[in-house]
């Protein structure tokens, strides 16, 4: 009999019928690269579950770091046992006392249909047992633990202890977008909403210095560090934007400068998008909150590209917003008090319902276009590994 494990549950995955194989072997592969350094775990998976068998490892470790494996759903720690009942009321009992509830129930699945009990009568024997040794009552409807174990054929299985995971999909099966990251609280939910869904990230920068300080670039760093947790590599694309940026609020009157910014953001966010082969744009926008996240200013920014745009924060709420960066840990990074491009700038009276024929007028007046080229031709970049900060020259 094996020692103790932990049952990966799928969720979302069970219901992927003939391509279901696919996305387990992605998650079995994620899962692994996850705990490579845990060397003592033993992990098989099937068309059902994951099992991951501890050994000598730290529980606490190995849960924290499976709950940001992006495709599990539920996780329960398994503890083995004799089949006999006496040795599973006694199991059950120390297991249970652990807890801070009042109430259980306990759910029986006897896969080996030679066992001398059936799954009722051991259910009872069980329950029976807890009642006279605790005080413990029972509640079948809605008790605060549950008591589940399996009878196989090398032996029984308790699991009491069940948490959560962060569901989705595998990380790496819906491809790679290119995630416009400003620094703000917005965008770092975005990429975890993004990497939830199975989808990479790789993020784009808009600099203006010096009108926009060297430690912004930090925030950056620190914030694609924090969702490391959840993609262990993330490159990050810096734009030098300040001309460009200039020569807007030089040309354009001032309520159209935010919507000419993000138009020429996203001609610049389509090349970089394509030579990096992402298959799209993805951003924090919400609709509603600011001017350029209007319905009217986002059709009208919208038109300079065919490109995929993702917006996985659409109609989110800024509160629920807010609550998530801080459940992930971006949320104290994201206020440090460095403004980014978008905010320096920032006009009196922004246009909330801008059409596109003012903003073609606008754009006749220079040659941007040489100027979009240039920024996307002028990247910089760093690439942020496990927390830390690399060359992306040592990657190749």
């Amino acid at each position: 009999m094996r020692g103790k494990c932990y049952l990966i549950r799928y969720g979302e995955l069970g219901t992927k019928g003939d391509n279901r194989k696919v996305f387990i072997n992605k998650l079995s592969k994620n899962i692994r690269s996850s705990l490579k350094g845990f060397p003592g775990l033993e992990i098989i998976s099937d068309r059902d579950h994951t099992y991951i068998y501890l050994n000598d490892e730290d529980p606490e470790a190995v849960l924290a770091i499976l709950q940001d494996v992006s495709g599990i759903q539920r996780i329960s720690l398994v503890l083995p046992s004799d089949k006999d009942v006496e040795s599973l009321q006694k199991l059950c009992l120390q297991e249970l006392s652990k807890s801070e509830g009042k109430t259980f129930k306990v759910n029986v699945k006897r896969h080996d249909k030679r066992y001398h009990l059936s799954s009722y009568e051991l259910c009872v024997a069980i329950a029976d047992y807890i009642l006279d040794n605790s005080s413990f009552e029972v509640d079948v409807h809605n008790p605060d633990a549950k008591l589940n174990i399996e009878l196989r054929e090398d032996g029984a299985y308790l699991s009491l202890h069940e948490y959560p995971g962060a569901g989705g999909y595998p990380l790496g099966m819906n491809g790679k977008v290119l995630l416009l990251l400003s620094g703000g609280i917005d965008s770092p939910v975005a990429a975890y909403s993004l990497l939830r869904r199975g989808i990479k990230v790789e993020c784009l920068h808009f600099a203006a210095p010096p009108y926009t300080s060297n430690a912004v670039i930090d925030k950056l760093e620190d914030l694609a560090g924090v969702l490391n947790r959840y993609q262990d590599k993330i490159m990050v694309s810096v734009v030098p934007f300040t001309k460009l940026q200039e020569d807007i609020y030089k040309h354009v009157a001032e309520p159209y400068c935010i919507t000419i910014m993000r138009r020429m953001m996203l001609r610049i966010a389509t090349i970089v998008a394509k030579n990096n082969h992402c298959l799209a744009i993805a951003t924090g926008e919400s609709i509603g909150q600011v001017a350029s996240q209007t319905l009217d200013s986002m059709q009208t920014i919208n038109e300079v590209t065919n490109f995929p745009i993702i917006r996985p924060l659409a109609c989110s709420d800024k509160l629920d917003i807010i609550h998530t960066s801080q459940k992930i840990g971006t949320y104290e990074i994201s206020i440090r008090p460095y403004e980014d491009c978008c905010t320096i700038f920032k006009p009196k009276k922004p246009k909330t319902k801008p059409s596109i024929k003012d903003c073609l007028y606008y754009e006749k007046q220079w040659d941007w276009q040489s100027q979009v080229e240039q920024c996307a031709n002028s990247l910089s970049y760093f690439l942020m590994e496990q927390g830390k900060r690399k060359d992306p020259e040592e990657e190749k």
